[in-house]
């Protein structure tokens, strides 16, 4: 999957939530962190997702630049990465946020 679908899939999964009062009070954020990399954090609160568990995932690759750390915690997905694993950790959120959770 490449940046722009990962990009496209997350606008559509933020509009879907803007529906209700959601994006009033709560939100993502994407933010640079020193390590150096990025923190990308999913408030939960009043959306399908707050009760949904999610197994926290750490990731560490060859090089010390290409790692990542996703995990949901009080209400709240955040996930941490590499320079260059921004896209992934997105993606991460996504596979796991499209997932049905159909009950009939």
């Amino acid at each position: 999957m490449d940046t722009i679908e990962t990009l496209e899939r997350f606008q559509r999964w933020f509009d879907s939530m803007t529906d209700g009062d959601w994006h009033h009070t709560y939100g993502v954020s994407i933010t640079t962190i020193d390590n150096p990399g990025w923190s990308l954090r999913v408030e939960l609160s009043d959306t399908y997702l707050f009760d949904r568990q999610f197994d926290e995932k750490k990731i560490q690759r060859k090089t010390d630049n290409d790692w990542l750390l996703c995990r949901k915690d009080d209400g709240v997905f955040q996930a941490y990465g590499g320079p260059e694993n921004l896209d992934e950790m997105i993606s991460l959120f996504l596979d796991w946020a499209e997932i049905c959770d159909c009950t009939e």
